[in-house]
């Protein structure tokens, strides 16, 4: 696999950049959830706990693929 200026494989970069924008994402729906709340929209507040959870799985799924590949030929040399 071919890598990047930064070292990193197209596959890793991308997948540490899903994660890294699901992990803030994750970290900025708390306060939505809050306002959503403090609105009284119990609804609208549910919505936002539910994509908080799916942002979170896919952080965790990006971490697994991640983890799969560090240390294997298809990492690049920045994760070798």
């Amino acid at each position: 696999m071919a890598t990047g200026e930064t070292g990193f494989d197209d596959v890793t970069y991308d997948l540490i950049s899903v994660q890294y924008h699901a992990l803030k994402a994750g970290h900025d729906y708390g306060q939505y959830v809050r306002d959503a709340d403090n609105a009284g929209r119990q609804d609208i507040a549910d919505f936002f706990r539910r994509i908080m959870e799916e942002d979170s799985a896919r952080a965790k799924q990006c971490h697994t693929f991640i983890a799969e590949l560090s240390g294997s030929s298809e990492s690049g040399p920045a994760v070798s």
